[in-house]
């Protein structure tokens, strides 16, 4: 019953950083990085909490998902911006701050799950 309570709450906790990292984004196009400091420490914390929720028969998958999704992101806001700024097309900008704020989430995420993992290998 525990641990099924324990993913709950990290799912709700990850499912409300993923809106908030989308919605961030495209605000923080719009008007501006002033607003985007706040949301960009409280999806960091999001993802924090997100990564100490995630259960133990879901590291595999959670690593490999968010690995993948990290450095996609991260490559899609080096070629977007270099593409942006020489087409001038504003939904690559959109995408770039998107792709920003979910950087966000799951890096430190990812970073808290691996070290759990970390953890739990060297306890084996």
């Amino acid at each position: 019953m525990i641990r099924a309570r324990e993913n709950l709450i990290g799912a709700r906790v990850f499912l409300i950083g993923l809106i908030l990292a989308i919605v961030a984004g495209i605000l923080s196009y719009m008007f501006g990085r002033k607003a985007n400091e706040l949301i960009i420490n409280i999806l960091a914390l999001l993802g924090i909490i997100t990564g100490f929720f995630v259960s133990e028969k879901d590291v595999q998958t959670f690593l490999l998902a968010s690995v993948s999704l990290v450095v996609v992101s991260y490559m899609g806001i080096s070629g977007l911006v270099l593409g942006a700024a020489v087409g001038g097309f504003s939904i690559q900008r959109v995408i770039a701050s998107v792709l920003q704020t979910l950087l966000a989430l799951f890096v430190p995420a990812t970073i808290i799950v691996a070290i759990k993992t970390m953890f739990s290998i060297s306890r084996s």
